[in-house]
């Protein structure tokens, strides 16, 4: 098989107020795992967009196979064999089409944009041989809404694959997945790199890089910090230094926070459709309560029907001694309950709406008079200030939220909860996509709200996140709460035994 060398150099953009590439070089050869890693906002996506044909305003020079090439949109990256699986994989499939559809979409696509006949058998066909070749198991006349998250990052390889890319770009494709996914994932990828596929893998989960990968490039502030060989003898705390440009500790130290009486008191709590059951909780004031669990155990279900985004049928929820009944979302947030979603971009923020807007959209009885006339400065001045509160990396207010990072779109979603002062927060994955550093502004503002009397519900499946931070530990498995646990009094083993349902 022919080697082709991808090359990027002295690639630079900027976006109103950010520059957020500035003289970067990249390289990649095909056959071969190149991880990309950065703390939020170094630009690791921005770069890869502009070989996605995504971010098209860049200046610098892009080389395949020593010719020099333009992508200025994603049909030029495509003409080159470059694809993309975005992170949010949901955006990138249509629901209500069957996988074989989604499959070979851009074939669909090109066959009706020409007005050429459809031969739908051979289109079931052409998706089951690609799905066969990766080995992934999925009916391809189900509609991908059906689909797991991990499935329909599958559906979207495969799509790749279809298309006969040469190089494909994973933007944290294991930040939804189980282990037994992620293993599952990293087959199909060493599968795609023997059929000289090259592959680009950007995660923030560091220590997975080397089960996968061969060499790692390291980005920060928009610059190219270094390149090298990815071996044992380099170490995790190397990578984030690397990352952070300043030291690390790894293990964060919890600061004791006085626990008060009985805040938010569940009994047999029951979802309609019975993704969760019989759920029986407390969480008092000042304590970090967590829910552990792995991917598919009900966490965010849980956290869901506590919001009443899903329609409780049947328990009680007290909020200071009193029973709350709310149908719907905007009741639980005038009884004081928030809710921080696993998917921000889908659920947490308007996406494309500017920082300031999102600040104060929870909160908007306190801009408005009684015409409801938005108090403009007011809106302006606490957004500043809780941009100021919480380290929110924007060049302004006025910034739209889309063009932040994860980790600062992150930082919004609690802003505006913050801004609500509400008297539950429920965090859903808190930490999924986000770098080191921003895990330790997050775990920081978590303990600033338990200071202040404030109950937390803290649901993850990362195991040291939960013992690192919380008190008192539920774990669950298959819908419901099988154990009850201290934090100081268990360890990771622990919950994996009881999060795979062990009695």
């Amino acid at each position: 098989m022919t080697e082709v060398k991808l090359e990027m150099k002295d690639i630079s953009i900027e976006f109103p107020g950010v520059k957020a590439l500035d003289g970067v070089d990249f390289s990649l050869e095909s056959g071969t795992i190149h991880a990309l890693v950065g703390a939020n906002g170094a630009g690791k996506s921005t770069l890869m967009k502009v070989l996605a044909g995504v971010n098209t305003h860049y200046t610098g020079q892009i080389y395949v196979g020593g010719e020099p090439v333009e992508i200025r949109c994603p049909k030029d990256a495509k003409n080159l064999g470059i694809e993309i699986v975005f992170q949010e994989v949901d955006t990138a499939l249509i629901p209500y089409l069957s996988v074989a559809e989604n499959v070979m979409f851009n074939t669909l696509v090109n066959k009706m944009g020409r007005k050429q006949v459809v031969h739908w058998k051979e289109i079931r066909q052409a998706a089951a041989a690609v799905l066969k070749k990766l080995n992934v198991d999925v009916d391809i006349n189900q509609q991908v809404s059906g689909l797991t998250l991990a499935q329909k990052q599958m559906v979207l390889i495969a799509r790749c694959v279809a298309e006969k890319c040469r190089f494909l770009i994973l933007d944290e494709p294991t930040a939804p997945l189980s282990n037994s996914e992620t293993l599952e994932l990293f087959r199909v990828v060493r599968e795609l790199a023997k059929e000289n596929v090259g592959v680009v893998f950007i995660s923030h989960r560091l220590s997975e890089l080397y089960e996968i990968c061969e060499s790692i490039t390291i980005m920060r502030d928009g610059k190219l910090v270094t390149n090298l060989p990815l071996t044992k003898e380099l170490e995790v705390n190397t990578l984030v230094e690397y990352m952070l440009g300043r030291s690390y500790e790894d293990n964060y130290i919890k600061k004791k926070c006085e626990i008060g009486g009985p805040l938010l008191e569940i009994e047999n709590l029951t979802e309609k459709e019975g993704k969760v059951k019989n759920i029986n909780m407390t969480v008092c004031k000042g304590e970090i309560i967590g829910v552990a669990g792995l991917v598919g155990a009900g966490k965010t279900e849980l956290c869901k029907t506590l919001f009443s985004a899903y329609q409780q049928a049947g328990g009680t929820m007290k909020l200071n001694g009193k029973v709350i009944k709310a149908k719907g979302p905007t009741q639980a947030v005038k009884h004081g309950l928030a809710l921080v979603p696993e998917e921000r971009r889908k659920e947490g923020v308007l996406i494309t709406d500017p920082v300031v807007s999102n600040i104060s959209v929870a909160a908007m009885e306190k801009y408005t008079n009684w015409l409801s006339v938005v108090n403009k400065k007011r809106e302006k001045e606490d957004a500043k200030n809780m941009i100021r509160g919480l380290g929110i990396k924007t060049p302004s207010e006025n910034q739209v939220v889309a063009l932040l990072s994860g980790g600062n779109q992150q930082k919004v979603v609690v802003g505006k909860w913050l801004n609500k002062d509400s008297e539950v927060y429920i965090f859903d994955e808190p930490t999924k996509g986000i770098d080191v550093g921003a895990k330790q502004d997050m775990y920081e503002l978590i303990e600033g709200l338990a200071a202040k009397g404030k109950g937390v519900i803290y649901a993850t499946c990362e195991f040291q996140e939960i013992l690192s931070i919380c008190d008192r530990i539920y774990v669950m498995y298959d819908g419901e709460v099988i154990k009850e646990l201290n934090a100081a009094d268990t360890n990771e083993k622990e919950l994996l035994y009881y999060s795979t349902g062990g009695k």
